[in-house]
């Protein structure tokens, strides 16, 4: 039985040269709507979590979350799913100085029109400002990284910088950890608090 994920699948194949067929199949079949474009697993990871803490199915709504592999592939992804491509509604969540290569991408795609939204640093800056550094301390203590936190922050690199820039480049430090802590800190957001570039794309997807 076909799903989002195989839809996700299909369009990261063919992104890579692969057939068009499968995911244009898909896209009739489940059906597709809308689709939000991200850096990586760590921000579909966050957005998944937000959405589900909503009570928000996004695959059951058409909308499929796709993490692309880094940034600068934006444009071929714009070109295969928009307007030239599959005709899906785009939209997005980049760092701020991602922004050109969006809207260049966009532009270029015949769907200038359509919005994504930007992070002021990156969406772990924002998760963390939202959350305020104790709180994000006590989920890592939750975790069971408390240690590995403070063995990172008197490391010599580490001193003089903030303890929001303190954790912002820890959630980096091991592979995983960012994606862990993607769907940690966006579960834990208050419903009042959620940042705003995280906020609009929610609130951009709902459905008519």
């Amino acid at each position: 039985m076909p799903d989002m994920s195989s839809f996700r699948e299909a369009v990261t194949a063919w992104a890579a040269g692969g057939p068009s067929d499968p995911p244009r199949r898909l896209a009739a079949r489940l059906p597709v709507r809308a689709v939000v474009l991200l850096e990586g697993p760590s921000d579909a990871a966050a957005v998944d979590a937000l959405a589900a803490s909503r009570g928000r199915d996004l695959a059951a709504d058409g909308v499929c979350v796709l993490p692309m592999g880094g940034a600068m592939s934006v444009g071929r992804f714009t070109q295969l799913l928009g307007p030239p491509g599959l005709g899906l509604r785009l939209t997005g969540l980049c760092d701020e100085r991602e922004r050109p290569y969006y809207a260049r991408a966009f532009e270029r795609a015949g769907a200038a029109q359509q919005e994504f939204f930007v992070c002021a640093a990156d969406l772990e800056d924002e998760l963390i400002r939202a959350l305020g550094v104790t709180r994000v301390e006590e989920l890592v203590r939750a975790e069971g990284d408390l240690r590995a936190l403070r063995t990172f922050q008197h490391q010599p690199a580490q001193q003089g910088r903030t303890p929001q820039r303190q954790l912002r480049r820890f959630l980096g430090t091991k592979k995983g950890r960012k994606i862990q802590y993607g769907r940690v800190l966006a579960k834990a957001l208050d419903p009042d608090h959620v940042p705003a570039p995280l906020d609009g794309l929610l609130a951009s997807l709902r459905t008519s």
